[in-house]
């Protein structure tokens, strides 16, 4: 870090759609944070597993998490479920998907570098 910083994401850095979500990426300091929206009906085998490429998110997610309920499925069979106010942090090799009808909010701090980039 050389300088004083700060941004936001009204103005991100880059922009990611998928089918019903979406990341807005900001970049500063050597680092990258994401802030993801989930749609009810979203899940990621669904949504972002044919961008990925993979059998289940590699991403290792460091996130908390604003609004809405996610379920996690790790591939140990680990659940967790996620609520407003949470901290988590996902290993790779995961699934996830809303639960109810309120959109999920995260805001990641470690694994949204290549998160549903699709090249």
């Amino acid at each position: 870090m050389d300088k004083p910083a700060v941004k936001g994401f009204a103005k991100p850095d880059e922009v990611r759609e998928f089918p019903k979500g979406r990341v807005e990426i900001v970049k500063m300091g050597g680092g990258v944070v994401g802030r993801a929206t989930f749609e009810p009906g979203w899940r990621w085998s669904e949504s972002v597993k044919p961008l990925a490429g993979t059998d289940s998110c590699e991403a290792p997610h460091f996130q908390y998490h604003v609004s809405g309920t996610l379920m996690v499925l790790m591939d140990d069979g680990t659940e967790l479920e996620c609520r407003p106010g949470d901290v988590s942090l996902l290993p790779s090799g995961h699934d996830a998907w809303v639960v109810g009808d309120e959109p999920v909010v995260v805001v990641d701090f470690q694994g949204m570098v290549d998160y549903a980039r699709a090249d």
